[in-house]
């Protein structure tokens, strides 16, 4: 009698859907604990990027020269590291690169002059114009591409990261001097793209203290001793910004690292570090630029590959690089 009341009240159906329920609510939580897992170092590491991981600790990497070693070093240390780029092994010469991105000058003048004329509304950046277009067609012949796939870049941002990197952008940045307040990444800020950032600019003129140099707070990147530093911010635009009076308020001034160089400076950055740049009042700035991330990273897709890339030339590193296996 009783299993036939217990029947009417708990009948097939409703005992599936309540099944159901439940192992849709352990599914939803084994989620959650899944990425919350990804988001510890040993999870980003050993479960989000695994293959990479081992693939570097296991394989064959290509040495580093002495002086690409000190750029981990310090990167490791401070999160910012910079260096000539005579020093470095890009197989590229400055010249070349030079003139390839003078002439890119020459051809853009109507850009540049409206680049020079345009508001100061949040969300469009419009100080610094991305010479190579907002979304790069990949031409392994480009001699911008070789350069973001030089050895030294290649083989520091590996080393860093000890995991197989990619590349995830390049390209040639023309920052136009402005009279305008500071806004966007001319304030201090951190990216989010990943755990671990490593952008490389490589000045393309001199940048002095009013060409808007790159600037770092050493030591705010995750394997650094001030990561947990949390100065007051402001929203602009759905991204957090800090003013240089709030980040003196954490972090004094004269532990700013402000890279101002020659023609030919190399910085290497992890850029979830506290940083600005761009801030450039008294002339223009022009530099190379480029990103390497994990492979499991969710960065924005700036690279557009043709259907068919001739790797046939690339070293291993390069096509790992690239995610072509």
């Amino acid at each position: 009698m009783w299993t036939g009341i217990s029947a009417l009240w708990n009948p097939p159906g409703l005992r599936r859907e309540l099944r159901f329920e439940r192992d849709l609510q352990m599914s939803s939580r084994l989620r959650q604990l899944l990425r919350s897992a990804k988001r510890t170092p040993f999870g980003w590491r050993f479960v989000s990027n695994l293959e990479p991981t081992m693939g570097y600790l296991f394989g064959n990497a290509d040495k580093l020269s002495p002086r690409d070693q000190q750029i981990v070093r310090d990167l490791n240390a401070y999160g910012v590291a910079s260096i000539s780029f005579d020093d470095l092994d890009t197989e590229i010469e400055f010249s070349a690169l030079e003139a390839e991105v003078e002439q890119l000058v020459a051809n853009s003048g109507a850009e540049i002059d409206k680049l020079k004329e345009a508001d100061a509304s949040i969300g469009k950046k419009t100080f610094n114009l991305e010479m190579l277009g907002s979304e790069i067609a990949f031409d392994p012949t480009s001699i911008f591409s070789r350069f973001a796939l030089s050895r030294s870049f290649v083989n520091i941002a590996n080393a860093y990261f000890k995991m197989k990197t990619r590349l995830r952008y390049y390209n040639v940045w023309y920052t136009a001097a402005t009279t305008s307040n500071a806004r966007e990444s001319q304030l201090w800020h951190f990216d989010r793209e990943d755990r671990l950032i490593l952008k490389v600019f490589v000045y393309l003129r001199d940048v002095d203290t009013g060409s808007g140099p790159f600037t770092y707070a050493p030591r705010t990147h995750k394997k650094g001793e001030l990561r947990s530093i949390s100065p007051d911010h402001f929203n602009e635009g759905g991204v957090q910004r800090t003013t240089d009076d709030q980040m003196a308020n954490v972090l004094p001034r004269e532990n700013w690292q402000i890279c101002t160089g020659k023609k030919g400076t190399v910085i290497f950055a992890d850029t979830r570090g506290f940083h600005k740049g761009g801030e450039a009042r008294t002339s223009d700035r022009l530099m190379f630029t480029c990103m390497y991330t994990s492979p499991a990273s969710e960065s924005r897709k700036l690279i557009r590959f043709p259907e068919m890339v001739d790797a046939g030339q690339m070293r291993r590193s390069q096509r790992s690089a690239l995610g072509i296996v």
